[in-house]
């Protein structure tokens, strides 16, 4: 009866010192600066930033040839937690997903070549923009089409979820692009899951073209032989950064450390390494 007395006893207190531990919130507030509750409001060091990125997005974000996620926006985005001494957490996700990865918690942003648009610009809250893009059509060099009226009843593709397909697709976007896809094979773009494997289309002759943004697109050119624009845009746009609707105060963390960097010329020191998109960033080049 002793023993089992004992056993008992034993298993009270270790119950008790369980829920103990729990309350006080289960990770001691020396290991993580203020502790994630006092980070996650006030945003100091120790503050867990998950940006949230397309992983074949480049040259904002993607997969460097060492295997590790690189970028200008991945680069950007460690600055900006070195600013702070905020601990960078890379989430790759897919883009199909991002807005239900957001509202999940999952990450704390959309940061990859993100577009401000008026359908999208009520759903989040926006960053400063540091980037300024236009949306061009891509075909194989030596292609019989010239002009926009040439895509008339040709194969146009386009990567799904990206700026370029929503000013294409939606009859109020910035652009008037709806009336132009409207005459593309189908009525409408073909939609690939990364521009990776829309220009591997396009090579093989599977599709006639692409709407790309200028800088992705200038990426994939100098990777990939044969590749030319049509001289016409489609429209411009701007790249900035989309969080929570009651993420104001973060989102006004970054701006501050994104105005920092580009005063003391950190960003411009990422942005050298980016050539293809140098000129467009916005923040450094006024």
């Amino acid at each position: 009866m002793k023993k089992k007395f004992t056993v008992l006893a034993l298993a009270f207190a270790m119950v008790f010192t369980m829920l103990a531990f729990t309350a006080c919130g289960g990770k001691d507030s020396a290991d993580s600066g203020e502790g994630d509750a006092a980070a996650a409001e006030t945003y100091g060091e120790g503050f867990e930033f998950k940006h949230g990125y397309d992983k074949d997005f480049p040259p904002y974000s993607y997969i460097g040839d060492d295997g590790e996620t690189t970028g200008f926006d991945v680069e950007l985005a460690q600055a900006v937690c070195e600013y702070y001494g905020w601990e960078y957490v890379g989430v790759p996700i897919n883009w199909d997903a991002k807005d239900a990865e957001l509202e999940s918690g999952s990450i704390d942003c959309i940061w990859s070549g993100f577009t401000k648009s008026p359908d999208r610009e009520p759903k989040f809250a926006w960053s400063e923009p540091y980037s300024i893009n236009q949306i061009k059509i891509m075909v194989l060099e030596g292609s019989d089409i010239k002009t926009k009226e040439d895509l008339a009843g040709k194969k146009v593709g386009v990567q799904g979820s990206t700026s370029a397909q929503e000013m294409m697709e939606t009859p109020e976007a910035e652009g008037g692009c709806q009336e132009l896809a409207a005459t593309f094979d189908g009525g409408a773009p073909m939609t690939f899951d990364t521009y990776t494997i829309a220009v591997n289309e396009l090579k093989a002759g599977t599709i006639d073209a692409i709407a790309i943004d200028v800088t992705t697109g200038d990426y994939q050119m100098s990777k990939v032989e044969g590749l030319a624009y049509l001289d016409e845009d489609i429209c411009e746009e701007i790249y900035a950064i989309g969080f929570r609707t009651g993420d104001t105060e973060l989102r006004d963390k970054v701006n501050e450390a994104l105005k920092a960097l580009a005063e003391n010329g950190k960003m411009d020191e990422i942005g050298k390494k980016y050539e293809e998109i140098y000129e467009n960033l916005s923040m450094i080049n006024q």
